[in-house]
């Protein structure tokens, strides 16, 4: 029976989260707290799905005393986890965010993955497609891994008819949207990236989920952070913008839209109001402190005040 959702995250880290209480240029801030936790987009997605009551599997790497604790941080998540260890340690990364939103991100590449690990992380993929609805490809990949790697599991997938979800960025975005995932879920940043130029207007958010849906993706749902999100699907462009709040930490925010998005889809609802959905996990996830991911009540409470428009 095809009932799960498969998350992968190939360059997973232990994050380690640092709240202030001010960040600014060349005068101090003062620790208020320090919190790590297992990070990578698919393992956030994981949490996020696991607390809407999907049932879920998140595949990923492991390796080293940091892939030691990482496993650990998982165990505590307590959603299914296929791991595929590695001869190298798993990277480290840094999150420093203040109270009054702002945050600095600081992410190593990765550990450089031997031509083995890549193949028996394509297989552990491979393995679970029989049994998937989803397939979320999530997040960078590290030293080794081919740029065409998430290429090749979208088209993977689609043989077996499993709908996919990529939220890559770099040098692997490119070939996965060509391959034709169902959705791309791509940030300003790495939409500007990708295309080689500035999202500056709203035209121009417009133009952009266009154009890269013309890449090959057959959805488009470009992340705006605080504007919410533009859409680009078959059935023309959707503009979805969220309620105003006070943000606390935007990060971690995309990772939870993706999730609710996917959660949405695969209960039937259309592709409107499951960009709505994820519009609502990520606005919520915003106003949660260091890498807290929002709840699925937490998430309902924003639903209804997600404006849907269509252009």
């Amino acid at each position: 029976m095809r009932d799960t959702i498969l998350t992968l995250t190939v360059n997973p880290a232990m994050d380690r989260i640092v709240t202030v209480d001010r960040l600014v240029f060349e005068d101090r801030a003062y620790i208020l707290s320090t919190d790590f936790a297992a990070g990578g987009r698919g393992i956030n997605a994981a949490r996020v799905l696991k607390s809407f009551g999907s049932k879920i599997l998140a595949i990923t790497t492991s390796g080293g005393e940091g892939g030691r604790r990482l496993e650990e941080k998982l165990n505590v998540d307590g959603f299914p986890v296929e791991l595929v260890k590695i001869k190298n340690h798993i990277r480290t990364n840094v999150t420093i965010s203040d109270r009054q939103g702002l945050s600095v991100k600081l992410n190593e590449q990765g550990p450089t993955l031997l031509d083995t690990e890549i193949k028996r992380l394509h297989k552990a993929v491979e393995k679970h497609l029989p049994s998937a609805t989803w397939l979320m490809l999530c997040g960078s990949v590290p030293p080794g891994v081919p740029s065409d790697f998430y290429a090749k599991l979208v088209r993977l997938a689609a043989k077996h008819k499993v709908l996919t979800l990529l939220d890559t960025d770099g040098e692997p975005l490119q070939p996965g949207v060509e391959a034709g995932p169902t959705v791309v879920t791509p940030n300003q940043s790495e939409a500007e990236r990708l295309l080689g130029r500035a999202l500056i207007t709203r035209s121009h958010s417009i133009e952009a989920a266009q154009r890269i849906k013309a890449m090959g993706a057959e959805h488009v749902i470009l992340s705006l952070g605080s504007k919410g999100v533009v859409a680009a699907s078959p059935n023309g462009v959707i503009e979805v913008v969220p309620p105003r709040i006070d943000a606390v930490c935007p990060i971690g925010a995309g990772d939870a839209m993706g999730a609710a998005f996917v959660w949405a889809m695969s209960r039937g609802n259309s592709f409107e109001e499951s960009v709505r959905w994820g519009v609502a996990a990520g606005t919520a996830s915003a106003k949660l402190p260091g890498i807290q991911l929002a709840s699925f009540k937490e998430t309902e409470e924003l639903y209804p005040l997600t404006q849907l428009t269509r252009i």
